[in-house]
């Protein structure tokens, strides 16, 4: 029986190199990041055929050969589009009927323009050609099929009108085949769309972006036609580039210390994963998750802490949570003696326990850090939550705790009785959502405490209104926890440190640090995506993307901590991974 094959320890591996796609590792890529591009008489060759680029609208008539014609659709057709969805499509029109009912059209349609200008203007525009759809041998109808529903379309859900955008790049790219292979096009829109449409028979649901004619020009314009007699100029490139924001936009965002990692650390963390024996990302959503961990520096998850902040809200007397109130108080006790499952959980994955007491019924809890509001309390229905003061002097607090921690990592928990419902209403109010849309049953809820806790975060959301920024949702809405929690996230990002989310309450009060400052976002991790109703909406709204979705509803920071194990094996699997060679 033969033996084991001789081993390579210590030894680099070849890199596996796909055979189609990408066959570029990130070592090559580094050493030579303009390697893609093209030889400089090439580029210089490209740079011409856009500088030299006109809307003719003279032409000859000679015929385009089938072959070339074929060539400058297939520049077309080699367009951009969002989603890959190939929107455009282009009607040829040769006979002479069509074209010349087109022209018609056309003709009529400058008449009515130039009766909308001033005199002046008018009888200027009626001097210049604007079109060549007679003299052009063929006449190519832009069409953009829309019977896509846009959500149904990767990038249209947020700009539906993309669509159209990628048939305008379509346009682009085969203007400039057009004028590298010696062809004139012009853009002809003297059209009502609805007689253009009916012209060449569109459905409903495809939209016209013109008349294009091409063929041979019959001039050869040094610049722009309507450049050339006087209507306008090209301005120059400095008036149409601008700086950050819009002039006079009002004022920017309050300056902030607080940044991400930045590119070279997002780069460098991608570019270490490529040197791994495996495909690149192959690991998926825990790939990013250990990529991210990566750029802020972390190679191990050693030493890291979970932050359990507590807190009972009077809300719970509505009837809103299935357990006593006391129960918040009990857990938190067990968490400082270790005892609880969180605290238990937490101790598997090798991390230590930070309890907060940021407002437990029954005065302080010893052996906790203690955040508690001075200030009046409201049940949300009736009054605000919390005094703004003492929001703004929570978020403090967790600052600190999240700045003065020694840990690289931090994993998020809470407990609290009633806080999926203060979750809930502060999620609907800066999501812009119903209470219908966020209120989950909670840890062993019936549908009589769903239907109360609905009851209560609308009748909320009616008293509060439209708030003004995530301080003022705090206030009106939230608990004392997620105000810590929010801050802690804060403190963490100032110092670079990792953060790993648990439930609902942890990824909204992050989902308010971020909305205070954009840097926090940068260190953010989906630990697990729970039962709360609410839960996606929030990760969405973050841009994360969950490591573990097991349903989970117990609190305390356990979906955190599991997460936290799960990228330990993943940061020790790399480091253990043999390693690509040169």
């Amino acid at each position: 029986m033969n033996g084991p094959g001789p081993q390579k320890t210590g030894a680099n591996w070849p890199r596996p190199v796909p055979l189609v796609g990408d066959t570029t590792s990130a070592a090559q890529r580094a050493r030579q990041p303009e390697a893609w591009g093209f030889p400089e008489d090439e580029k210089e060759a490209f740079y011409r055929v856009i500088e030299a680029r006109r809307d003719v609208r003279r032409f000859r008539p000679d015929p385009i050969p089938q072959a070339l014609l074929e060539r400058v659709l297939g520049a077309a057709h080699a367009a951009p589009s969002v989603g890959h969805s190939q929107p455009w499509r282009f009607i040829v029109v040769s006979e002479a009927a069509s074209r010349e009912q087109a022209a018609l059209v056309a003709e009529r349609e400058r008449l009515r323009q130039a009766r909308l200008l001033t005199e002046e203007a008018g009888r200027k525009l009626m001097d210049i050609q604007l079109e060549g759809i007679r003299e052009a041998p063929l006449g190519l109808v832009v069409c953009c099929d829309r019977r896509a529903p846009a959500k149904g379309v990767l990038g249209r859900a947020t700009f539906p009108d993309t669509d159209l955008w990628s048939c305008a790049c379509a346009i682009e790219n085969l203007w400039l085949a057009a004028r590298a292979e010696g062809l004139g096009l012009g853009w002809v829109t003297l059209f009502p769309p609805e007689e253009l449409r009916a012209l060449v028979g569109l459905p409903d649901g495809v939209e016209t972006l013109g008349w294009l004619c091409l063929g041979w020009p019959d001039e050869r314009l040094p610049l722009p036609g309507l450049e050339r007699a006087g209507w306008s100029r090209r301005v120059d490139l400095a008036t149409v580039v601008l700086s950050e924001r819009w002039p006079g936009a009002g004022p920017p965002p309050p300056p902030s210390a607080l940044r991400s990692p930045g590119q070279a650390a997002v780069v460098g963390a991608r570019d270490r994963a490529d040197q791994l024996l495996t495909a690149p990302g192959s690991l998926g959503a825990l790939d990013k998750a250990l990529d991210r961990l990566g750029s802020l520096g972390l190679s191990t998850i050693a030493g890291g802490t979970l932050v359990v902040v507590a807190a009972d809200h009077p809300v719970w007397h509505h009837g809103v949570s299935t357990y006593p109130q006391a129960t918040t108080r009990e857990v938190l006790e067990a968490t400082v003696a270790g005892e609880s499952f969180g605290a238990a959980t937490a101790r598997a994955a090798g991390l230590a326990v930070k309890a907060v007491d940021a407002g437990v019924q029954g005065g302080p809890v010893p052996g906790t850090a203690e955040c508690r509001p001075p200030g009046r309390r409201g049940d949300l229905a009736n009054e605000d939550a919390l005094e703004l003061t003492d929001v703004a002097a929570l978020l403090e607090a967790g600052r600190r705790l999240g700045a003065a921690s020694p840990a690289r990592l931090l994993a998020l928990g809470e407990v609290g009785m009633a806080n999926t419902t203060v979750a809930a209403a502060v999620t609907a109010a800066l999501l812009h959502l119903t209470a219908e849309e966020t209120v989950g049953l909670g840890a062993s809820g019936d549908s009589a405490t769903l239907r109360r806790k609905r009851e209560v975060v609308a009748a909320a959301l009616r008293r509060a209104g439209e708030l003004p920024g995530p301080m003022e949702v705090l206030a009106a809405l939230g608990g004392p926890e997620l105000a810590v929690l929010a801050g802690v996230v804060l403190g963490a990002a100032g110092r670079g440190a990792g953060v790993v989310l648990d439930g609902l309450a942890t990824s909204v009060a992050a989902l308010c640090a971020v909305r205070l400052e954009p840097g926090a976002a940068g260190g953010l991790i989906a630990g697990q995506r729970s039962r709360e109703k609410a839960h996606p909406a929030v990760l969405d709204a973050l841009g994360l993307e969950p490591l573990l979705d097991l349903r989970l509803r117990a609190g305390e920071g356990i979906g955190a901590t599991l997460s936290c194990q799960l990228l330990a094996t993943g940061l020790r699997a790399r480091s253990l991974a043999g390693k690509v060679g040169p």
